[in-house]
């Protein structure tokens, strides 16, 4: 039993090649990358092959292997495919040296690169963006208008009758509270003068004691003043 398939990272509109131990550096060959992105396959072709960079050649075959897989691997149109990535990757490194003075040595590095080219289907990839962008623009769900009540059934036949009856006593027990709070409110308001003038009365009384009181002292010592006069003047005669 062998390892299940490792599923397809691409979609049904890609296809790509990988080429691995490219005797250059990662810095020089991202130079004759990024002339390629973003290009259609026939126009990154022939910059590959007009190119001054000695590692054009190299790169050049990795992207004739994505078209090919493109167009039997996955039926896709040649006509149509465009260079939709270009990543440059760092691989292994060989170490060498260089002889020095007194006995020493200069370590020397060569770099080895790996690049990875994946070309797609112009008109799926249009449709992709298209559908990126109706989604982003799409406008919020509109909120539901709440339901409206059912209104309620009218009763009918007897039932309608007893309401009709209890609804009437309602409105006769409500008449007369009304009256009741009316006509007790009333007798308070005519006690409450009656309550003042007995207040009064009972205010005027003391003071009318004090004046008989006064009056009847004022008649006394009349009469006493008047009987000393009297027997003064009885013994003054006698005197005489």
């Amino acid at each position: 039993m062998g390892k299940p398939a490792r599923p397809r990272t691409l979609s049904e509109s890609q296809a790509r090649a990988v080429g691995r131990n490219i005797r250059v550096s990662p810095r020089k060959l991202n130079l004759v990358a990024q002339s390629i992105r973003g290009k259609s396959a026939e126009s990154a072709m022939s910059t590959l092959t007009f190119t001054s960079k000695r590692i054009a050649n190299d790169v050049k075959k990795i992207l004739q292997s994505a078209i090919a897989n493109a167009e039997n691997n996955h039926d896709l149109d040649v006509d149509d495919l465009i260079v939709s990535e270009a990543s440059v990757g760092k691989n292994l490194t060989m170490k060498r040296i260089r002889a020095r003075a007194r006995g020493r040595a200069g370590r020397i590095e060569k770099p080895f690169s790996q690049i990875t080219i994946v070309v797609e289907e112009k008109r799926m990839l249009d449709m992709t963006k298209k559908k990126a962008a109706k989604s982003a623009v799409k406008p919020p769900p509109k909120e539901s208008a709440p339901k409206k009540a059912a209104p309620a059934k009218a009763p009918s036949g007897k039932a309608a009758s007893a309401d009709v009856a209890e609804q009437a006593k309602g409105k006769k027990t409500g008449a007369k509270k009304s009256l009741t709070k009316k006509a007790s409110a009333k007798k308070e308001s005519s006690k409450k003068p009656k309550k003042a003038s007995a207040k009064k009365e009972s205010s005027k009384k003391p003071v009318a004691k004090k004046a008989a009181a006064k009056s009847a002292g004022a008649d006394k010592t009349a009469t006493t003043k008047n009987q000393g006069g009297t027997k003064k003047s009885g013994k003054a005669k006698e005197a005489e």
